[in-house]
């Protein structure tokens, strides 16, 4: 091949993209659109209402089906400046082998009603994954799968570690 011929070939600078280009393009396509839903405001709220919402931000979350949970509401906490009611979502990967779970993973939940705020304010909601004090907000962070998939593959770890000592 010779020279003229490998120039028709090779596209003008400005056609050519760069890695950077590349990365970004990917980057672009990696990040996931955060979803989230309509919080009851603090005039409306029930203990009840809470864990309704909190289901129906878990059905947002991008979660196989083969995944079950169950959500609870564990107490009221009265602060100075502020109500906080606290649930937990208990998350399993029963099957018909074992349909008892070796282990869970757990979301803990955090509704606060402003005292400062008017009543007609939306609540803010709060969540922790068990095994880790990092506190995200639900609008802010993208629920991932993984991070139950990791929390029970180290509770099996731990179990199998123990149980042959």
């Amino acid at each position: 091949m010779d020279k003229e011929e490998d120039k028709d070939h090779t596209p003008p600078d400005n056609e050519r993209s760069s890695t950077e280009d590349c990365l970004k393009k990917k980057e672009k396509e990696a990040k996931r659109v955060i979803k989230t839903i309509q919080w009851t405001t603090g005039n409306n709220f029930t203990v009840e209402r809470g864990r309704q919402q909190i289901e129906e931000l878990i059905s947002t979350w991008d979660i196989h089906e083969s995944w079950l949970h169950h959500s609870e509401f564990l107490e009221e906490e009265e602060l100075k400046d502020s109500k906080r009611y606290h649930y937990r979502a208990c998350w399993g990967m029963p099957t018909r082998r074992k349909p008892i779970p070796r282990a869970t993973a757990s979301v803990y939940f955090v509704i606060v009603i402003s005292k400062l705020k008017p009543d007609t304010s939306p609540v803010e909601v709060f969540f922790r994954l068990e095994s880790s004090r990092l506190i995200r907000r639900p609008e802010e962070c993208q629920f991932r799968e993984k991070w139950l998939q990791d929390i029970i593959e180290n509770k099996i770890i731990l179990i199998e570690r123990l149980s042959s000592q």
